[in-house]
């Protein structure tokens, strides 16, 4: 496939979708405490922290890769959260992590961050070769313009999602926004996950033009 034509890994692709509302129901976690939870719930439905994530289903092409055509401001859940957890590039998946740190992107919306901003990302790595395309690929970020952020340190810090709660008239929706919530937030358990977020920290900000030499 030619750079012109290259999907992100991460980018959700026609044919793929949502589980439906029916499939959830309230159970109970190992505390007996009641939670959000699938009727047929498996080990692959709740992330390193117990949090339940949104099934989407997924079409993988012959060579184990997505396929179909892109829905291009759409990011698959599962595919989101595989690269965030396992730093892998949102483009190839290729392992992002190089000796000086792991380089993410972030939007200039609100302004170049310093070295003493928080940030807080739900936006994958990326390898050195697909920086660029990445930058272009992602909506967001061709909307606003991307900086690029080499990280020393990128803890988890949470998710963002839908939050639910369960009444007499059994598991409701909730409103939902972008706010990412942190890990042990006692909401997490009437949640419904759909990005992974972690922090990024002593970092270093670079210019993709400095960075990653013309193609």
């Amino acid at each position: 496939m030619s750079r012109s034509c290259l999907v992100p890994y991460i980018t959700a692709r026609d044919g793929e979708e949502a589980d439906s509302f029916l499939s959830l129901r309230a159970n109970f976690d190992e505390a007996g405490r009641a939670r959000l939870g699938y009727w047929d719930e498996g080990t692959g439905d709740r992330d390193v922290r117990g949090v339940l994530w949104g099934r989407v289903s997924q079409s993988i092409g012959g060579d184990g890769m997505p396929a179909g055509e892109p829905k291009w401001r759409l990011v698959h859940p599962a595919r989101q959260r595989e690269t965030m957890l396992r730093l892998r590039c949102q483009v190839c998946v290729a392992d992002a992590r190089t000796p000086d740190g792991v380089l993410f992107l972030e939007s200039k919306k609100n302004g170049v961050p310093t070295s003493i901003t928080t940030v807080r990302t739900a936006q994958p790595p990326v390898c050195l070769r697909h920086a660029r395309i990445a930058a272009k690929r992602c909506p967001y970020l061709a909307a606003h313009g991307s900086v690029a952020l080499l990280a020393q340190s990128a803890p988890l810090y949470g998710v963002i999602g839908t939050p639910h709660a369960y009444s007499g008239n059994g598991i409701q929706v909730l409103a939902a926004d972008d706010v990412p919530m942190p890990y042990g937030d006692p909401s997490l358990r009437w949640f419904l996950a759909s990005q992974l977020v972690r922090t990024l920290r002593a970092f270093t900000v670079m210019d993709l033009e400095d960075l990653v030499p013309a193609a």
